[in-house]
């Protein structure tokens, strides 16, 4: 951490870039769209009312529509969007909402917010923080760039309005490709997911047919699926009705996906075991780099409680060693970039992801110290992969 503080003064420095024009138009389109949805919900509800009110919301949907009621409290009923997706086939009014917030959320948080944060010189510098996440996970504020969605088309076209720093220059991204689960595969040296890693093959589908006993060209998307949400489910502790509800299945179909992944990732269960024996005896668990993540509740008599220190113990030290090994990677990146006079700057990291502006002339040779030293950050049982990517804004890139 020590060597990282000043690679991470550099990029606060730095900044990033955002087109503003572009951001404007799209909270154009986003208030024209948020007008419509409100008209569409009044008229689904057949009375005038403030869609952003939890209040007269849940009076809307469970006492006028007289929906299936979820929780009441002493404010009314809860119209989370848990609640409020369990309605979605039950009346078209719960998407609408859920859509409403979506993009109210959204426009206040990016499109309002962030070509108000720019600085004099025209630039968004966040700030990276090195002492918050309990992991050793970096996290970014003021503001937060590493909650931008990337699986929603609205995520997405954020990103779409971050570009390079200079005319001329190129936005590089790269990232580690499953690099947690590689970690595991190295923590619990188990066979089968160490093979899988080290031959090339997909993991996710090698998952689906060593648990469905079919041949991996044999492997639906269903399947594959089903096995991506296990495989990483699991690494946190995910439970039969964690696992039921996220993918949206029988308990019972559910138990039998993760008795599965089970019998055929044996020493994962194994490791999973060790790691909360290991924090029962030390209080403590630790990443590869020896990173600690003190669990006091792990003996606590409240099951609850208990439960959440035992599924922490589990994902700490993968999550952590994650965390480690990229700080390592980024440190080694900057050193690089200096001792080889690069006009490449380090500007964004989201976790797995670093990015850079850079000279179109410096491509090549950015792109490969970037790869070389995100993939010799650490030596595994199981080869580390960084995929990068450029094009003229973030999104292109990733």
């Amino acid at each position: 951490d020590l060597p990282l503080v000043s690679t991470l003064a550099q990029m606060e420095r730095v900044g990033a870039r955002i087109d503003v024009d572009k951001l404007a138009c799209m909270a154009r389109e986003t208030t024209t769209e948020l007008e419509g949805l409100r008209a569409e919900i009044h008229e689904l509800a057949g009375e005038e009312f403030n869609v952003d009110s939890p209040k007269q919301l849940g009076h809307i949907l469970f006492e006028v529509l007289e929906l299936p009621a979820g929780k009441k409290n002493s404010r009314g009923y809860s119209t989370d969007a848990k609640t409020l997706g369990k309605l979605v086939d039950v009346h078209p009014i719960a998407a609408k909402v859920l859509r409403y917030r979506e993009l109210a959320k959204m426009k206040s948080t990016y499109l309002d917010a962030l070509p108000r944060m720019r600085r004099i010189d025209g630039l968004v510098h966040t700030s990276f923080n090195q002492t918050v996440t309990t992991t050793g996970r970096l996290s970014s504020s003021d503001p937060n760039l590493q909650n931008i969605p990337v699986r929603t088309d609205f995520g997405r076209r954020v990103r779409a309005c971050f570009v390079p720093l200079r005319e001329g220059d190129v936005f590089v991204s790269a990232d580690y490709s499953q690099i947690e689960l590689r970690i595991m595969a190295h923590l619990s040296g188990d066979p089968a997911m160490t093979e899988a890693f080290v031959s090339g093959q997909d993991i996710h589908a090698a998952t689906a047919a060593k648990i469905y006993k079919v041949n991996i060209d044999e492997v639906s998307k269903e399947m594959r699926r089903k096995a991506k949400t296990a495989n990483f489910g699991i690494i946190y502790g995910i439970s039969t009705f964690g696992l039921a509800e996220r993918l949206n299945i029988p308990r019972s179909e559910a138990k039998q996906l993760i008795d599965g992944y089970f019998d055929t990732f044996p020493q994962v269960k194994a490791y999973m075991e060790q790691s909360i024996e290991t924090a029962r005896q030390k209080g403590y668990v630790e990443t590869l780099n020896g990173r600690k993540r003190m669990l006091p509740d792990i003996n606590s008599h409240n099951s609850v409680v208990r439960g959440y220190a035992e599924r922490n113990a589990i994902n700490a030290p993968i999550q952590g060693s994650a965390a480690d090994i990229i700080k390592i990677a980024m440190v080694r990146i900057f050193e690089r970039f200096e001792k080889e006079g690069l006009q490449a700057k380090m500007i964004l990291q989201v976790h797995d992801e670093l990015n850079f502006s850079v000279p179109i002339n410096e491509i090549d040779v950015v792109t490969r110290i970037v790869k070389e030293e995100m993939e010799q950050a650490a030596v595994l049982r199981v080869p580390l992969i960084a995929d990068t990517g450029t094009g003229s804004n973030w999104l292109e890139a990733h």
